[in-house]
């Protein structure tokens, strides 16, 4: 404890581990949530409004990833989930070094935080999701499955393009 502030740690305030999302403060109780993040090495832009947009082209997107993105187009009408807008991934605000890309859906919502940290070099993708009724909850089993390995392969994708194109 510090003798100028009774209760308060040694370490300093500032030092304290803080995490803070634009995808958690729009969906701060989520039916699922994680965070992937991976290094990038240098020179990468720092733009998060250039991160998301590489992440989620289709450019950009692996194969496998596509395959799967055209299989879930097909099957959704099954359950009565209409098929995703082409701009499902559009960016809707960005705010200081994170980009939002938020969607609201008849089966759920999603919010996905695309934020890349300049002092770091890290690049960190949130996702939060609200399930809505039985539709959203059988949609997203086997999605959640996937979900991480899917955004992990697209952010080292991304990594890869945007360096190619920082050293031209």
């Amino acid at each position: 404890m510090s003798d100028e502030n009774p209760g308060e740690t040694a370490a300093s305030p500032s030092r304290n581990p803080v995490f803070r999302s634009l995808a958690l403060d729009e969906m701060p109780r989520p039916d699922y949530a994680d965070v992937i993040v991976v290094p990038c090495p240098r020179p990468a832009t720092t733009d998060p409004r250039v991160w998301a947009e590489t992440l989620f082209s289709l450019h950009s997107t692996p194969g496998w990833v596509r395959t799967l993105m055209a299989i879930r187009q097909g099957l959704v009408g099954l359950l009565g989930i209409p098929r995703a807008p082409v701009d499902v991934f559009a960016v809707a605000r960005v705010e200081g070094e994170e980009a939002l890309i938020a969607a609201d859906d008849k089966h759920l919502d999603f919010r996905c935080g695309v934020a890349f940290d300049a002092g770091t070099r890290l690049l960190r993708l949130t996702t939060t999701v609200q399930l809505k009724g039985w539709r959203g909850r059988i949609y997203f089993a086997p999605v959640r499955v996937v979900h991480p390995l899917v955004v992990r392969s697209m952010m080292l994708r991304a990594v890869t393009i945007l360096r190619e194109t920082d050293t031209g």
